[in-house]
């Protein structure tokens, strides 16, 4: 008893620690986070910056550093270090769905005041097919469903080493489908459902997407932050920012050992970059400049837009892996947070009052190493 408080206690002043640093002045915040850091014509963010000091600083280890258990727990309490106040008018309810292999937990989360049968955004957390959970991405999707708003509804997909490749994979499919075929039941307007995820679950929303593109409830879109949807790691941006910007090159491979085997890597539904992406649902992408998933990201969506697919890719040129969760308190991953909400209103046709936001930066086509 005595140690989990003692270890909350811990917890909780690193939380008011890390958010006050977000919040000194801009000279301070400078002279903290230390010498600028340019790569590929870009700037890291300085509240950026200063945030993966602090991690050094507080000895933060990497995940494979860690063993799983401990990588799980720091994942899940980390998830909300730096993301979104909880907006109190939200609805938040645990429940499961009959799945391939026992039951699934999802977490809805339902705006007050919204329609019976609502846009309806379904969302598979990150954390590299091993990590991550509907706590370590209950705060963003909090803010999702608030700021849209629409329901959002998270999926406690089976992770690995426990369920490797392709349980994962079949809970997700399954999850979306056994919603979509019961679109009343949950609240969902069918003709405005939405995949979305962060690294590992945008590589799963992208799978979902593909897999369910001719059933007759099928995603009409989809949000996808950093994803990862490469895995044989052969663009550049795997080894030049594979250390030191909070996804390191040897927690990705040590995730990649536990889910699948090497000879898996390029089935398209590891990595569905090598997948027919004809007939895929319009896509959103937002990449990260500081990011070893930054070209597979930019790349898919070349490739998305070559299959004929309506796809806008964002790069936010200063921001790391992670941005995501780190919405609340880094003005810069709040900018993108607020443009990826304003692209799936967009899509929904949803009317914005809120400020306009900028236009999504046109890429070029990386080139594989």
């Amino acid at each position: 008893m005595l140690i989990r408080r003692a270890i909350a206690l811990t917890q909780r002043l690193e939380r008011a620690l890390a958010r006050r640093a977000m919040r000194l002045p801009a000279p301070l915040i400078n002279l903290l986070a230390g010498p600028p850091i340019h790569m590929d014509g870009a700037m890291l963010d300085r509240q950026t910056q200063l945030a993966l000091r602090l991690r050094r600083l507080t000895g933060k280890r990497a995940w494979h550093q860690l063993g799983v258990p401990a990588a799980r727990r720091a994942m899940d309490w980390e998830g909300g270090l730096l993301a979104q106040s909880s907006p109190q008018h939200v609805a938040v309810s645990d429940e499961t769905l009959p799945g391939p292999a026992g039951a699934i937990r999802i977490r809805r989360y339902r705006p007050t005041g919204l329609a019976q049968s609502a846009p309806t955004l379904v969302f598979y957390h990150g954390g590299g097919f091993v990590l991550g959970s509907i706590e370590s991405h209950d705060l963003p999707c909090r803010a999702l469903a608030a700021q849209t708003p629409c329901q959002v509804i998270s999926v406690d997909y089976r992770l690995a080493p426990e369920h490797p490749f392709p349980a994962g994979v079949e809970d997700a499919i399954h999850a979306f489908r056994v919603l979509a075929g019961n679109a009343g039941q949950w609240g969902m307007d069918p003709r405005k459902i939405a995949v979305g995820g962060d690294s590992a679950g945008g590589n799963l929303s992208a799978v979902v997407s593909l897999a369910t593109r001719h059933d007759a409830v099928r995603p009409g879109f989809q949000l996808l932050w950093y994803p990862a949807v490469e895995n044989s790691g052969s663009f550049p941006s795997i080894r030049r920012f594979g250390k030191g910007f909070y996804l390191e090159l040897d927690s990705m491979q040590w995730c990649l050992a536990h889910y699948t085997d090497d000879a898996q890597l390029r089935h398209p539904q590891v990595s569905p970059l090598f997948a027919d992406l004809t007939g895929a649902p319009p896509a959103y992408i937002q990449t990260a400049g500081f990011d070893p998933l930054r070209d597979e990201g930019e790349a898919f969506a070349v490739m998305l837009a070559e299959a004929g697919v309506p796809t806008q890719c964002a790069r936010q040129p200063g921001l790391i892996h992670g941005f995501l969760n780190m919405a609340g308190h880094i003005d810069a991953a709040d900018a993108a947070f607020a443009d990826a909400i304003a692209a799936l209103r967009r899509h929904w046709n949803v009317q914005d009052d809120a400020a306009s936001v900028r236009a999504p930066s046109v890429i070029a086509s990386p080139t594989a190493a």
